[in-house]
């Protein structure tokens, strides 16, 4: 008996996948639910599991390839794994010396000229024939410096080895920079998230009017109440007090006074939404993801953190669902953790606003006819113009700062 593996559903509009890495090679013993290979989606990854315990007898679809849902990957038959894989590779080492015997034999001679009075100035390097390039490269020579002897003057192999032995080709600049450069560089293919990534951004540049407004907020009040509870709420709630449900909250209050920014557009009609998931921006090793906590305009501070947090530790051990990434109205993204002073955050289409989070960094700001050092953060609002108006974003970016600026505000809701 043996059972076949193939491409599981994958997801709401997702029909196909790319096999990132194979756990298990074809003999090795497997066990019931045991991963096999990993298969990376336009959003996550996701393990495909052995239907049955036994030997893996088979791989039909390598690392790399890009498969569609119901192909067949393997498959895996009776047995305990003690069986030796296929000796292909024995074979090969079997037989590698022959190439390195004849090698010898297959080095080139130099021809030599049949007649130097005949040399005329030799073609460009675009005309060279692969093994004449390939000497001229090896050697760094100046294809355009050497006389050839063949036929309507073009480089023989035995012209570009003369040049070579005798040094009289010097290397072309041009050239030279550009094999130089290329030694020096390495190729990567880009994997499938990172490819959505890049699409999906140039496609919310091209289609909606993005446009971002700045503003900054005092940071200090927060940060005091944040100091004079946390361990009470950590005690409490088992989760960490951070900044970030603060700020959840304080769009929450925005978004309910201003909808444009909670809106998308479908065809010509605007949808305005009367509840907020919010999109928390992620920064993992394959990229960044949106992860999105749904209904926080129902959840408290405590509901949020744990929310967050436990979010955050689904997307760095790569375990999110396709469900964890969908249904987001608003975006959050904290470049402030990397450092970032200030950035324009580009919007996670269809969503019309995201709001950019930034490094606290104490500045000298005038309070009270005073100048005093203050715990400042830069706040920039992109949003899409073509539902969202100057004065509707300028304002939601306020009252977000009167907000944080006043964290009392949002536990009395006023």
């Amino acid at each position: 008996m043996s059972s076949e593996i193939r491409v599981p559903a994958l997801g709401e509009s997702i029909t196909e996948a790319t096999i990132a890495q194979w756990y298990k090679k074809p003999g090795e013993a497997v066990a019931m639910d045991e991963p096999l290979c990993e298969l990376e989606t336009d959003k996550v990854t996701i393990e495909v599991p052995a239907q049955m315990a036994g030997v893996l007898s088979e791989v039909v679809a390598a690392e790399g390839d890009t498969v569609e849902v119901g192909a067949l990957l393997g498959s895996i038959g009776e047995g305990d794994g003690t069986a030796a894989v296929a000796p292909a590779p024995a074979a090969s080492s079997e037989a590698s010396p022959a190439p390195a015997a004849e090698a010898p034999a297959a080095t080139p001679t130099p021809e030599a000229p049949a007649a130097p009075a005949a040399a005329t100035t030799s073609p460009m390097a675009g005309d060279l024939s692969p093994a004449v390039r390939r000497v001229v490269e090896e050697h760094g020579l100046n294809a355009s410096a050497i006389s050839g002897t063949g036929k309507d003057g073009r480089l023989t192999k035995g012209d570009a080895l003369n040049a070579a032995q005798s040094g009289t080709a010097a290397a072309a600049p041009a050239a030279s920079a550009s094999a130089d450069q290329s030694a020096r560089e390495e190729r990567v293919k880009m994997t499938r998230l990172r490819k959505t990534i890049a699409t999906r951004l140039k496609e919310s540049q091209n289609t909606a009017a993005q446009l971002t407004t700045f503003n900054e907020v005092d940071m200090g009040a927060l940060m005091e109440l944040r100091k004079t509870y946390k361990d009470l709420f950590e005690k409490k709630y088992g989760a960490r007090l951070g900044f970030m449900s603060f700020f959840v909250r304080a769009c929450v209050t925005a978004l309910t006074e201003i909808p444009a920014v909670n809106a998308e557009i479908d065809g010509d009609e605007i949808v305005y939404k009367n509840y907020v998931n919010m999109g928390i921006a992620v920064g993992t090793e394959k990229g960044l993801v949106v992860p999105v906590v749904r209904d926080v305009q129902a959840m408290n501070l405590a509901q949020i953190e744990m929310a967050i947090a436990e979010y955050g530790r689904k997307a760095r051990d790569g375990k999110l669902a396709l469900d964890d990434l969908q249904g987001g109205t608003f975006t959050l993204s904290n470049g402030g953790v990397y450092g970032s002073l200030m950035s324009t955050p580009i919007l996670n289409m269809p969503q019309s606003g995201i709001l950019g989070m930034h490094k606290i960094q104490e500045r000298p700001m005038v309070v009270n006819g005073e100048v005093v050092v203050r715990p400042m953060m830069y706040l920039a609002l992109s949003y899409d113009h073509r539902i969202v108006d100057g004065k509707e974003a300028v304002t939601f970016l306020v009252r977000v700062k009167e907000c944080l600026e006043n964290p009392e505000r949002m536990l009395l809701d006023i």
